[in-house]
């Protein structure tokens, strides 16, 4: 009875994780349509699952109480607990309030699940878990895109391109960067079957390649080279603080020479400078964030279509974006300085945090929290992948933040 009711639990987080991602039902509800014709659907059915999954979460962990407050105890994360009760104070002053109070929910409940996930599994469970579920991901993927060419194929960008269980080829990117380095990591670690999961990361480099996403490409190869450069950190000081110096000076030196030759390397790849009209949109947003620059909109208070804050950027920008392609700057809109501020404290201290657990350890899965940080920083260059509720980067980045701190503490 007792491995039916652990087989059960693994199953829910399994799934769980995959509606977090935001696949399959996304694309169907939306009947395939591209970005450029997106309609509005009724997405009444995704609440209620929703609302199935904050209740299982929630009776999980009021089952295993004791625990829960042990690990938040020890975790002592005061940053990011103070940028989630600040997201939902912000309906005290935000522009729409009704609007926060919805997103700062399901952002509380979001949350709660990534402690779940935290505290109810060991980093190897969780990169196992999260391995499962990109596996359905990959294969739904290729049936979606070769069986059901209407969900899988995205038309409307000039030319077709993969998005698998994804409505837009940008998601299904993204998500195939996360996969690979999931399966590259149990690969590295893994002596027995490790071809399954090499097969897991070259399949996911497949989908990404066939989705054309080309940030999400070299997000990947620049998380496979971190990979390797942190494990520097493990050797002896004498040999890592040299080594340290001279990859510093190699990026330093590749900082400069894009610099000098970035609008070549844009069209070299089908890019433009404007990284797809992101850098328009930028100063738009800037300006307006000085407007607030303390405590923002409020959370999801700016983002309201022509009847919001958002409509001056429509009007001047001739399309029509739903976010700034930055997750910096969208937590300023939501939650100005103050916002920004509190999640780069609790970052930086985590992000030590991992570096402390890495030294203290020989196995390439502790690499997993400073690796999946390190995407969170680089995919908020382009994309808003900070501070989402119902976002699975964002649980993954509690669930890291809550295990470094979990496992220092314990070892």
């Amino acid at each position: 009875m007792r491995k039916l009711l652990i087989f059960a639990e693994q199953g829910f987080t399994i799934v769980s994780l995959l509606l977090y991602s935001g696949a399959i039902l996304n694309v169907i509800l939306s009947g395939g349509a591209g970005q450029n014709n997106l309609v509005e659907y009724d997405s009444s059915l995704i609440r209620v699952i929703f609302f199935l999954i904050y209740l299982v979460t929630f009776l999980l962990i009021v089952l295993r109480w004791k625990k829960t407050l042990y690990f938040f105890i020890l975790s002592n994360d005061i940053w990011l607990f103070s940028l989630i009760i600040l997201t939902v104070i912000s309906v005290t002053w935000s522009f729409e309030p009704s609007t926060t109070l919805k997103d700062g929910f399901t952002l509380v409940n979001s949350s709660l699940f990534g402690v779940y996930f935290a505290s109810r599994y060991t980093l190897k469970e969780q990169l196992h878990l999260l391995a499962w579920n990109f596996g359905i991901i990959i294969v739904l993927s290729f049936v979606f895109a070769i069986a059901l060419p209407k969900y899988g194929i995205q038309t409307d960008l000039g030319s077709p391109m993969w998005r698998g269980v994804f409505v837009h080829k940008n998601g299904l990117g993204s998500k195939m960067v996360v996969s690979g380095i999931v399966f590259f990591i149990l690969a590295y670690q893994t002596k027995r079957r490790s071809w399954f999961f090499w097969g897991g990361f070259i399949l996911s480099i497949l989908l990404l390649l066939l989705s054309a996403s080309t940030s999400s490409l070299l997000n990947i190869l620049i998380l496979i080279l971190a990979f390797f450069a942190f494990q520097i950190w493990r050797w002896p000081y004498q040999v890592m603080i040299p080594t340290l110096i001279m990859v510093a000076t190699i990026i330093q030196t590749f900082y400069f020479w894009f610099s000098n030759n970035s609008d070549v390397l844009f069209t070299s790849v089908g890019k433009d400078s404007t990284l797809t009209g992101r850098t328009d949109i930028w100063p738009l947003v800037i300006d307006r964030i000085w407007r607030h620059p303390w405590l923002g909109y409020g959370y999801g208070g700016f983002w309201q279509g022509w009847n919001g804050e958002s409509a001056y950027i429509w009007r001047i920008v001739g399309w029509v974006p739903t976010h700034p392609h930055n997750g910096y700057l969208s937590i300023c809109l939501d939650l100005g300085f103050l916002g920004l501020g509190l999640f780069l404290l609790g970052f930086w201290r985590s992000y030590l945090q991992g570096f402390a657990r890495l030294r203290g350890s020989k196995t390439a899965l502790d690499i997993w929290p400073l690796i999946h940080m390190t995407y969170i920083a680089l995919a908020s260059l382009t994309e808003s992948a900070l501070l989402q509720s119902n976002s699975l980067n964002w649980i993954l980045y509690v669930a890291v933040s809550f295990s470094v701190r979990k496992n220092i503490k314990q070892n």
